[in-house]
């Protein structure tokens, strides 16, 4: 099931938009203001995002801007501007799709299927994931360092995956515990640090020089930036 985010201050235009993906099959998530959505966007991965321009303490091409910075979840702007250079400027910065208000829902839940079933098939075709000198294959679930194949647990391989998929997102123990044991994180933090320090160890034996996998303080994992 795709987890789509809405980021929409008007409550009723939300709430429609809610309900009309909800019946659609989607799991949703409302926002509405820029600093929550954005602040969402950091804590949780997102399949796909429906994104309002004008928005309080935060614009949307604000929010679009930054999270291209480390996100690269397909994002479909909902606006009340039908200005050419507006759009123009929006797809610039990284939006996928556009949709004029008023708009028919129809349409909108036509627009998410198609943007998620092209990204999937992106994602199909390009699913070798290089990063520093490892590279993780989708295909085989094979894992290299400097040519060294990794032996990996399955738990293992599905943390290096989501983190290399979303690379900088910071994922928080909660996000990394119910995304790889789809269970509720009751606080307890074991399961996460045993999985990540072996994790660790284990890239490590094919280059005991370079660093992976980052340590935020106080908020979860990430990869190092290259």
């Amino acid at each position: 099931m795709a987890t789509i985010l809405i980021i929409e201050d008007q409550e009723d235009v939300n709430l429609m938009l809610a309900e009309a993906l909800t019946d659609a099959g989607y799991k949703v998530k409302s926002s509405y203001t820029g600093m929550d959505g954005l602040q969402e966007i950091k804590d949780n991965p997102y399949d796909l995002i429906l994104l309002d321009i004008m928005l309080p303490y935060k614009s949307g091409d604000e929010i679009l801007k930054e999270m291209r910075s480390f996100s690269n979840c397909p994002v479909i702007i909902i606006s009340a501007k039908d200005m050419v250079g507006t759009k123009i400027d929006l797809l610039k910065l990284g939006a996928d799709d556009y949709m004029t208000k008023p708009f028919d829902l129809g349409e909108v839940v036509a627009r998410v299927e198609s943007n998620l079933r092209r990204t999937h098939q992106q994602t199909q075709e390009n699913n070798v994931f290089p990063y520093k000198d490892m590279v993780l294959d989708d295909r085989t679930k094979r894992v290299s360092v400097n040519d060294i194949e990794i032996e990996l647990t399955a738990k293992e391989y599905m943390i290096l995956e989501l983190l290399l998929k979303h690379r900088g997102k910071v994922f928080t123990k909660a996000n990394l515990y119910e995304s790889i044991w789809q269970d509720e994180y009751l606080g307890d933090d074991n399961a996460i640090k045993t999985h990540v320090s072996n994790l660790r160890n284990k890239l490590k034996k094919g280059n005991p020089s370079e660093y992976y996998i980052e340590t935020v303080w106080g908020l979860g994992y990430r990869l190092y930036k290259e």
